[in-house]
């Protein structure tokens, strides 16, 4: 869907098996853009990998430098040396593509296992734009705002990429997320999140 088209039926999502489709986020009526998209089968190791061997990589990281620092950064929180090739340049691709729409040089980057529910309750997170990629199954949960009460609860799949709409960008919420509710059930999921770089940190080169 074009961003004419968008303009037209003043759409709050719109989802679409192109990578491009993370470009309508600037249109001003879109809160979430929905890459739908299979996760690469080089990462099904990573459903048998055992989160309590693993640390969460958090940093903020300049684009142009991404190649050569996420391996090293991976291996010190713990993945593998050989399957983690495959996983970096997962990232790698994601964070440009990332910082091309959103027209930066730098990203934030977390990699986080959960254990919780984490953010429990359906909201918008204050930020300007947020990106969410579940490595693992259960991914997040989102709803459009005006049908909460229908129970209409949609979720990422391992491999999707949603990007999200943060406060600082819309003023009216449209579309809330929430963590998938795992608490108390033994399970542990993986997730990609993309920020807008912290101005208070220095990008690692």
């Amino acid at each position: 869907m074009s961003i004419a088209a968008l303009e037209r039926t003043r759409a709050a999502w719109i989802a679409d098996e192109a990578p491009t489709v993370l470009e309508c986020i600037h249109d001003r009526h879109v809160q979430l853009a929905l890459w739908q998209r299979h996760r690469s089968p080089a990462l099904d190791w990573l459903d048998s990998l055992d989160f309590d061997e693993i640390d969460d990589v958090q940093k903020n990281l300049a684009v142009e430098s991404l190649a050569s620092c996420l391996p090293g950064a991976l291996i010190e929180a713990g993945y593998p040396d050989g399957p983690h090739t495959a996983l970096s340049q997962e990232i790698s691709d994601l964070a440009h593509r990332y910082a091309q729409v959103m027209e930066v040089g730098s990203i934030r980057m977390r990699l986080e296992i959960v254990e919780t529910d984490a953010c429990r309750k359906f909201h918008m997170d204050n930020v300007k734009a947020r990106l969410l990629m579940p490595l693992t199954e259960p991914g997040p949960q989102w709803i459009e705002a005006d049908m909460r009460f229908d129970h209409q609860v949609n979720h990422l799949r391992a491999g999707d990429v949603g990007l999200f709409k943060g406060r600082i960008w819309a003023e009216t919420p449209a579309i809330l997320h929430r963590s998938p509710p795992i608490a108390g059930t033994g399970v542990s999921r993986l997730l990609l999140v993309f920020d807008l770089a912290s101005p208070a940190l220095t990008p690692e080169t």
